[in-house]
């Protein structure tokens, strides 16, 4: 049977989402033309304004769409604690929990040699530079506790330990394989108040 190209692009563009294989893509572009056009019509306006308005911010790295996030501009923050997170969803799910009030910096990312993201890949010289020019004591090292989240957690802490600052890691309430933005708010809580010291 022949399919639109049009459909075939879509399909293929839907399968850049996480999670979606080619049968979810072809279900999602379906529906979309079948039953949703005013909803496909809302994705590819909200997408194409985003991708037009947001950039990152100059001094933690997250999603924003001015040139200082809200965060690094508040005079509530605590400006002498960094929290080191892998992405921007982290940073959000920190937030929402409330028990952290601190400053961040997102890295867009983990270490993940078999994909090929190396350090480079990363924003580390940005976090070198960020913690050089703040008075930043205590890096709070909250990356996901997955094989490639522990091993930019120890890049973390090598690249850091001339600065002789106080280093922490989230506390072991957060699971072996747990993803910070899919925790329960008790967990992540416990996790930032029980932190613990990187020897």
């Amino acid at each position: 049977m022949a399919v639109s190209p049009a459909i075939e692009a879509l399909k293929e563009a839907l399968k850049a989402l996480p999670g979606v294989g080619p049968k979810n893509a072809q279900r999602m572009a379906f529906h979309l033309m079948e039953r949703n056009r005013d909803g496909a019509m809302k994705i590819a306006d909200a997408l194409t304004h985003a991708l037009a308005t947001v950039t990152t911010c100059q001094r933690c790295n997250t999603f924003c769409e001015t040139d200082i996030c809200e965060i690094c501009s508040s005079s509530k923050r605590d400006r002498e604690l960094l929290c080191v997170v892998e992405t921007p969803a982290d940073l959000q799910a920190i937030e929402q929990v409330g028990a952290y009030r601190g400053l961040y910096f997102v890295l867009m990312g983990k270490l993940s040699p078999l994909e090929g993201v190396g350090p480079d890949s990363l924003a580390f010289k940005r976090l070198n530079e960020t913690v050089a020019n703040n008075e930043i004591k205590e890096v709070v090292i909250a990356t996901n506790i997955t094989a490639e989240g522990e091993t930019t957690a120890d890049y973390t802490q090598q690249m850091l330990e001339p600065f002789n600052l106080k280093i922490t890691r989230l506390a072991r309430g957060v699971p072996v394989g747990g993803e910070l933005e899919y925790l329960d708010q008790r967990t992540l809580v416990t996790a930032f108040k029980e932190r613990r010291s990187i020897d």
